[in-house]
């Protein structure tokens, strides 16, 4: 375990730390001692809905309709699976960060190489700014739906959230968890509401769950997308590495007595609580998303399956899948609904996509930055790509503006994909290893289906790297840039199981030596 250094000057802009996880936040939360089982569960409620917002952001939201639209209820049941996956997981990086008293950049950086921490901090601000992309443009269209503002001026407006997420950080962080909680109550409304009023065959929508041999299928294609390829879709807009690391920081901001086992048994347990109460609940909108796309547009209908494309159709009435909706689509109640929704989905973004930054920055090169220069850099980095997307299609069809952004959220996703295994693996190295987690380690159960998750998702992000390089060339590539396309994915994918043996041996030997080292001093 690292120790303590206060030496991060807040007068300069860069400065070095190497202090506990989000210093200004850290055990600031204070949680009732024998007090009944639901206080104290109220009292650990927060961190998990600040991880939940990953579950649930734009980048869920094309995949989860579209995959509706095409296969109806067929992929309810990746939806299923990456939530357990996710709660898994998330359980994992929360105990790392109680028991251990380190984020997981700060446990992966300890136990590797310099060099190797720089490529992996590199890697993950990456994945960071990707994701970030998606809020982007989630927000700037949500303000031109809302208020016609133009996309441009739109995209700048969410710059401005900088100054937002400083007011935020002024009136403590549990008020912060509750604002978060309240804008994901906004979106879950929004689509409960549309899905009641559409009336789903519930049968089919339960039958969906059960997985069966077409959910992978490569085969019968539907507006080209292929059931394997919507999974995929769907898995790599759930589990993103961030969160990973945004909860093992989290969830050390309840005040324990790290010395009182008991203490920090009652945490993992309350924190693992919070996580699944949150996840289900992130769990319940992807569902509710992919319902909207098979029960409130007829089928085929939605033809843009941008936000552009959904807002219109909620507002046509010749596209809705009864006369109820289609009467309410006339007082353009349902897209407005959709596009607050939208609104508030891009602004949670605004706090854990910062926070986050700032536990890998610390963690994996030990730098520090005040919380508003960290967020206008990830942002300004994140608006240059919107922006030029935006004006290169200046002057174009409607349509081809809106595929040009959908095109550039998509392809965002590649770094998720690469970045995705550089935190699972370690984070599952770790908490199985018993010199890192004592008592605390993993269970056999949680190793079983850890390894199995893991290795899954893995293999199933590097299976859709190809259409993820490929989706860089348009919507129809030569025979040629397929084939540069596919030497690229390849490539990356060699790189990837390189990478990722030499972080994993240099996790598990570190590991052991940092194990001894604590034996010779004990004696």
């Amino acid at each position: 375990m690292t120790n303590v250094e206060k030496n991060a000057n807040p007068h300069k802009l860069v400065s070095r730390a190497n202090g506990v996880s989000l210093e200004e936040i850290n055990g600031t939360v204070e949680v009732p001692k024998g007090k009944s089982f639901w206080h104290t569960l109220l009292a650990y409620s927060g961190p998990g809905a600040l991880v939940a917002v990953g579950y649930m952001d734009p980048g869920n939201w094309s995949t989860s309709i579209t995959g509706g639209q095409n296969f109806q209820y067929m992929l309810m049941s990746i939806i299923l699976i990456s939530s357990l996956v996710a709660m898994l997981l998330q359980y994992m990086a929360a105990k790392l960060g109680i028991v251990t008293q380190l984020d997981l950049a700060q446990a992966i950086r300890e136990r590797t190489g310099k060099g190797l921490g720089i490529v992996l901090w590199i890697m993950t601000e990456l994945a960071i700014m990707a994701t970030d992309i998606a809020e982007v443009i989630g927000a700037a269209i949500a303000l031109y739906l809302l208020f016609d503002i133009p996309l441009i001026i739109a995209v700048f407006i969410t710059v401005v959230d900088v100054f937002v997420l400083l007011l935020l950080m002024k009136v403590g962080f549990r008020k912060i968890e509750g604002i978060v909680v309240a804008l994901i109550l906004v979106i879950l409304f929004v689509f409960t509401y549309q899905v009641i009023l559409s009336n789903p065959n519930w049968g089919d929508v339960f039958k969906g769950f059960v997985p069966t041999g077409e959910t992978f299928s490569t085969h019968h294609a539907v507006n080209g997308m292929t059931p394997l390829s919507g999974s995929l879709g769907i898995i790599g807009a759930t589990v993103m590495p961030h969160n990973f690391y945004l909860h093992s920081a989290i969830s050390q901001t309840r005040k324990i007595d790290h010395n009182n086992e008991q203490e920090v048994t009652n945490a993992v347990r309350f924190t693992t609580w919070d996580s699944n109460i949150q996840l289900s609940a992130a769990f319940i909108v992807n569902c509710l998303l992919l319902i909207v796309g098979v029960a409130v547009f007829k089928s085929g209908t939605v033809q843009d399956p941008s936000f552009f494309g959904l807002y219109d159709a909620l507002s046509d009435p010749s596209k809705l899948g009864n006369g109820v909706l289609a009467s309410i689509a006339r007082s353009g109640i349902l897209s407005t609904l959709f596009a607050v929704a939208l609104l508030a989905s891009g602004q949670n973004s605004t706090i854990t996509g910062t926070l986050t930054g700032q536990v890998i920055m610390e963690g994996f090169i030990h730098m520090r930055m005040p919380l508003w220069a960290r967020r206008l850099v990830t942002r300004l980095l994140s608006v240059a790509p919107v922006l030029i997307a935006v004006s290169l299609t200046k002057g174009q069809s409607d349509i081809q503006q809106h595929e040009a952004l959908n095109r550039l959220m998509n392809d965002s996703q590649i770094f998720l994909s690469f970045a995705l295994p550089f935190s699972m693996l370690p984070l599952l190295v770790m908490t199985n290893s018993k010199n890192t987690m004592g008592k605390f380690k993993n269970g056999f159960w949680i190793q079983f289906f850890g390894w199995i998750s893991v290795i899954g998702l893995i293999f199933l992000n590097l299976r859709g790297l190809p259409d993820a390089v490929l989706d860089f060339f348009g919507s129809n590539p030569s025979a040629n840039e397929i084939n540069l396309a596919n030497w690229i994915a390849y490539t990356l994918i060699i790189a990837i199981l390189i990478l990722l043996f030499w972080t994993t041996y240099e996790v598990a030997k570190k590991d052991k030596e940092i194990a001894k080292k604590h034996q010779s001093q004990k004696a």
